[in-house]
């Protein structure tokens, strides 16, 4: 009983601030106060503003549990939504309770906001919390409804538009302007300049600079440089921007018949395609679900043309690994299907290398990209939303990986990969073949696969030289491990209490039901019975949603704005024999100039995060209240600096640096 005191802090964004008349009730465990309407001031919740109030309590309340926020009408001014980041209340013997926020509190409406500390459900629980808890996910699974999206593709939040979405998944004022900046500015340049309807075919390669040179980046012209170079085409598969498909190779594939003589003259007098097999230097390609999607045909009117190439690289003397053979039309071998090799024609080389790299661009985006990083934390974004409160410590965790998730998807779905969406318009999987692809893809997901370690260590990647995907992404992983292990420790009394958390488990189950498709050949667990089993978990979760996305989507303009690099559609089928490509065939199969454009508009936009970033790490809105938590995040920053000073140290020395897993520039959350 007596005077307590408030602390109000509203969202600096530009919409954040409300007019309406806030008033509060604070709960505690011996009862509630009153309704008490605040004081009203045009500056009391403007953006930015972070404001006191007295507030005399006649009640006894005990230990504060919770406070209801709601807001009404103000006079005739008209109701508006307001960004709380949180309230603090000091009582009258001066104990400091927090209540952590961060969302959209709708116009007239009521919010429950618990104290901060994380607290997992158990029988020990106050029942007011536990009421709270329910209510608030009972809320959540109203505006959060799962979806269909395609056949064997994991399910979406039920939005057809981002206006949909509900005000707490939506872009901030700044993001909005700055991505919608970013996408318009750009496409009117090219429409200005009149290369987005221009439906002529390359006459020289020389001549795609006209386009390439309206936007590059520090990597770009570098690559436009060196792309014909074998060590640089190898050298994608494990710092570029797709580097999870080569896998070491200990047999030659019965379909993909390279023999000892057709590669001894890359290999050398020294050595043999047998030796370089049993010493660990022979690496794979395969692009074998590739095979029978249907082509776009859509594309200027024209039919489109796919392959599903074979590629077999060698790490060479210089550590170098370089391709040596490529079946470049599918996995049948025959007359009719030639394995290409270096000592080929320049051109028939070439022609090769350019069909592997269009068929890199379609696993790439669908399945590495769209499907690995973009749906799989969509599903994380949904299933958190729906089963964890924001009490839950796991809730706290994970929240700032999730952020705009939900936004961008459905734009990817709209306007990207929808009916007549960018995909259609530029991409040989367009027009129907990316729920085929989806769907092939889905099969060969594994949770070890999306588990950096056992990624590696199952692809026999563990010792190659210069495969800094693997380096990197290896610091960065451990770093999130220790920061997860730190927290679920100090919460997380035992495995015990793992198992019998019904929040988390139902949290684990949502995943694998609705993103794993209850597949229990992918090792997605259903449930968490251990400490161990929920850390890597929630690592996966993590590194999935900022490492892995930032390493597949930050360099999108570095590697495929020279379009010869990473062709988005093949405009003429692959060649059938030898001998017989020109420089004027390899013209002749490359997009048209408006499909060029395009394809280096989408990648120009994809690659540049709008305004309002977060790196990782970076967690302005103080969830955790604990010191201790504090202490660990404090920890984890510390460790991603050294990290970033590491890399950035190593790459000063770099022709092409690799930048992606840098931790100053990798993103929290899949929020492009």
């Amino acid at each position: 009983m007596g005077i307590y005191k408030l602390k109000f802090a509203t969202g600096k964004d530009l919409c954040a601030g409300t007019s309406d008349q806030v008033s509060i009730v604070l709960v505690g465990v011996q009862g509630e106060s009153a309704k008490h309407q605040l004081p009203h001031k045009w500056n009391n919740f403007k953006p930015g503003a972070v404001t006191d109030f007295d507030v005399n309590i006649e009640e006894d309340l005990g230990e504060l549990l919770l406070i209801r926020l709601s807001t009404e009408h103000y006079k005739k001014f008209n109701m508006d939504a307001w960004y709380c980041l949180y309230v603090e209340v000091t009582c009258p013997n001066g104990q400091l309770y927090q209540f952590p926020f961060y969302r959209w509190i709708p116009a007239f409406t009521t919010v429950e906001i618990p104290e901060g500390k994380g607290i997992i459900l158990s029988g020990k629980t106050n029942p007011i919390l536990q009421q709270q808890r329910q209510v608030e996910l009972e809320k959540e699974r109203e505006t959060h409804k799962w979806k269909f999206y395609a056949e064997g593709a994991p399910h979406c939040i039920d939005a057809e538009k981002a206006t949909d979405l509900p005000p707490n998944d939506q872009f901030s004022f700044l993001k909005r302007t700055s991505f919608g900046y970013t996408m318009i500015s750009t496409g009117l340049e090219m429409k200005l300049k009149g290369f987005t309807d221009n439906q002529d075919s390359w006459s020289n390669l020389e001549d795609i600079k006209l386009v390439f040179c309206l936007r590059q980046s520090d990597h770009s012209d570098v690559v436009a440089e060196i792309w014909k170079e074998d060590y640089f085409f190898g050298s994608q598969f494990l710092n570029g921007i797709n580097p999870m498909l080569i896998k070491k190779c200990f047999k030659i594939p019965e379909n993909f018949p390279v023999s000892d003589v057709m590669v001894a003259a890359s290999l050398g007098t020294s050595t043999n395609l047998h030796k370089e097999l049993e010493n660990g230097n022979i690496f794979l390609a395969d692009y074998k679900f590739l095979h029978g999607i249907p082509a776009n045909n859509s594309i200027n009117g024209k039919q489109q043309y796919i392959a599903a190439p074979m590629c077999l690289l060698w790490k060479n003397h210089q550590d170098q690994l370089v391709p040596i053979a490529i079946q470049a039309i599918d996995a049948n071998p025959g007359e009719n299907n030639p394995i290409f090799l270096p000592n080929d024609s320049e051109s028939d080389w070439l022609l090769a290398k350019i069909w592997v790299r269009n068929s890199d661009f379609q696993v790439h985006e669908v399945d590495t990209h769209l499907l690995r990083t973009h749906l799989f934390a969509e599903v994380f974004n949904i299933a958190t939303t729906r089963q964890l409160p924001m009490g839950h410590p796991v809730h706290k965790l994970i929240t700032p990986h999730l952020r705009f998730t939900l936004e961008i998807n459905v734009l990817a779905r709209t306007q990207l990969i929808g009916p007549g969406g960018l995909f259609d318009q530029a991409v040989v999987t367009g027009n129907g073949g990316i729920a085929i692809l989806l769907k092939r893809a889905m099969d060969g997901v594994t949770y070890s696969s999306l588990c950096l370690p056992e990624d590696i260590q199952t692809r026999g990647m563990e010792s190659i030289p210069n495969y800094l995907y693997r380096d990197d992404g290896m610091k960065i992983w451990l770093a999130v491990e220790s920061f997860v292990s730190n927290i679920i420790h100090y919460y997380y009394e035992s495995d015990a209490v793992v198992s019998a958390d019904p929040e988390l488990q139902a949290w684990v189950a949502e995943i694998f039901k609705e993103g794993f498709l209850s597949y229990k050949s992918s090792g997605m667990p259903s449930s968490l019975e251990t400490k161990s089993s929920l850390i890597k978990f929630l690592t996966m979760v993590i590194f999935t949603c900022s490492a892995q996305h930032a390493a597949v989507n930050s360099g999108q303009f570095d590697f495929y704005a020279w379009m010869p690099n990473g062709p988005t559609s093949m405009k003429n089928p692959p060649p059938t024999a030898k001998g017989v490509s020109t420089p004027q065939s390899i013209l002749d199969a490359l997009p048209e100039v408006n499909t060029t454009t395009t394809g280096m508009t989408t990648v120009w936009l994809l690659s540049n995060e709008p305004r309002d970033r977060r790196r990782l790490g970076d967690y302005p809105d103080v969830r955790f209240t604990e010191e201790v938590p504090q202490k660990f995040i404090k920890d984890f920053q510390n460790k991603l600096d050294e990290i970033s000073k590491s890399i950035t140290e190593r790459n000063t020395n770099m022709f092409l640096p690799y930048t992606f897993l840098n931790p100053g520039v990798i993103e929290n959350s899949v929020s492009i």
